[in-house]
């Protein structure tokens, strides 16, 4: 390059972030599909067992399978990213991501043994664990200070409206074109990629400097030199991460802090929530019907979403996990009280069986009918306080652990970082959501959900602790602020500007 070009040139029309959204856009949707897979049993659980095909009948044991082997595959899935996404890139470690999705849902709707329906779950969950890994790493490398937070807050809104989809489709779909439906954005995804750049760090990274320009010229248009230079630089700046590098705090820190979020994350019970919605509300017995009640907290989910990626970039990252942390406590505290307490006039909810079995074909029932029983306004404390909970999920702690990990690993380690985040993570969902059909069983709900409120004021202290503040940071500033090698206290953080 001629040393008296100018990096920027006055006149150069400025182009907008249309594309930019748009390319953000084709890859969340994976994480759309993701939303919709991971909430599948929910609907489909009481469906299946009001069957007339025995063969699909499960006991408590095989529907603790069906909702929990998503996340071993996401988990499996999120190593198999870990390679991927370093030697073949992100976006074609997302576009990938469709070959296991397209047949898991493919097999589940072709279903004709239980052993079918979990083959379909594993397979969707390994897509799931890749677009998990590969999407928020992809979205932040192609995005700019600017707007990073707010798409950040992308995968998190898609995959909140993807549930939405699958329980808004629960109402009226049987569970087989509810598998058929799972197909259609996998396809518009790939199709989408196919116009899309690749991330440019990840171009930059691999020595293909010409397609880095090209794909920072089709994002920023003209005026991204001087941003191609500072990705050059940081990345010369970190080589290939040797065993004994990762001693170094510029390393482990930001490792330890999304390994310790994303565990912590799912410490809140939120998956085994999700998934098993509508057998919970059964188990609660509100007044309304257990369907109608999951789709009205998936709607609340979509909007605490929502308002978290307005707020991501004004707020800051720290004030919306403090936030989201006392009101999860909040709600979780209110269902343990509501399941624990005796309540004569329909049973006590803290002992009764989640799922139960009549005479004849299984079915899921409850002693309670909301059709026959008199409206008590005490009922309702089940569905908002889950509300509640989703909302404080959906406003921190379910957005902000995807951007930070994406926005804190280091370059050198990224993709291998974020893969070991996702396994953590998906190991963690499939150990709470197996164990909580048994310990509701066994115990009730109270059990688990006084547990999972421990664990929200666990969350509120790491925050205080351990978390900086990177609203309005470059990837560059975020890197050199690890490499100063100071220790995290309650006051640390960025001073945004």
């Amino acid at each position: 390059m001629d040393e008296n070009q100018p990096l920027t040139r006055p006149d150069a029309p400025q182009r907008g972030n249309a594309r930019l959204y748009l390319a953000a856009f084709s890859a969340v949707l994976g994480n759309l599909n993701f939303g919709y897979s991971l909430v599948y049993p929910s609907p489909v659980i009481p469906q299946l067992q009001r069957g007339d095909d025995p063969r699909l009948r499960m006991d408590t044991q095989e529907i603790s399978w069906f909702g929990s082997i998503f996340t071993l595959g996401a988990a499996a899935g999120g190593l198999a990213a870990m390679l991927l996404n370093d030697r073949v890139g992100r976006k074609a470690s997302i576009m990938m991501a469709a070959v296991p999705s397209a047949v898991g849902y493919l097999v589940m709707a072709a279903a004709q043994n239980v052993w079918m329906l979990l083959l379909g779950r594993f397979l969707t969950g390994i897509a799931g664990g890749m677009s998990a890994s590969s999407i928020p790493v992809y979205v932040s490398e192609i995005s700019h200070p600017k707007v990073r937070g707010t798409l950040g807050s992308c995968p998190q809104l898609t995959a909140v409206f993807g549930s939405l989809a699958l329980y808004a489709l629960g109402l009226v779909l049987p569970w087989r074109w509810l598998a058929v439906a799972g197909e259609v954005p996998v396809i518009v995804m790939v199709f989408l990629l196919c116009f899309m750049p690749n991330s440019p760090r990840f171009l930059v990274t691999h020595g293909r400097r010409e397609e880095a320009c090209r794909a920072l010229q089709w994002l920023r248009g003209p005026e991204y030199m001087s941003e191609l230079l500072r990705i050059e630089h940081s990345v010369n700046k970190q080589g290939r991460v040797s065993w004994a590098e990762l001693g170094q705090p510029f390393y482990y820190k930001p490792i330890l802090i999304s390994v310790g979020m994303r565990f912590l994350q799912q410490m809140t019970g939120v998956t085994p929530i999700l998934v098993y919605l509508e057998p919970i509300f059964h188990q609660t017995q509100i007044t309304l019907e257990p369907r109608y009640d999951a789709a009205l907290v998936a709607a609340v989910r979509l909007v605490s979403v929502v308002i978290a990626a307005s707020l991501m970039d004004k707020a800051g990252r720290r004030a919306l996990l403090f936030t989201s942390g006392f009101l999860m406590f909040l709600s979780m505290l209110s269902m343990t009280m509501y399941t624990h307490t005796p309540r004569s006039h329909h049973g006590n909810t803290s002992s009764s069986p989640l799922l139960q079995w009549r005479e004849g074909p299984p079915q899921l029932t409850t002693t309670f009918d909301p059709m026959t029983t008199t409206f008590d306004p005490i009922t309702l404390i089940p569905l908002i306080s889950t509300m509640v909970v989703i909302f404080g999920y959906a406003m921190g702690w379910g957005p902000i652990t995807w951007l930070l990990m994406s926005e804190v690993l280091p370059l050198g380690a990224r993709g291998i970082a974020s893969g070991v985040c996702v396994g953590v993570s998906w190991i963690t969902a499939f150990v709470l959501t197996q164990l909580f059909m048994p310990v509701v069983e066994a115990y009730g709900l109270f059990v688990p959900f006084l547990f999972f409120c421990v664990v929200c004021v666990v969350n509120i202290i790491f925050t205080g602790v351990c978390v900086p503040e990177t609203k309005g940071r470059s990837l560059e500033e975020i890197e050199n602020y690890f490499r100063t090698g100071r220790s995290f206290t309650i006051t640390d953080s960025f001073s945004a500007t």
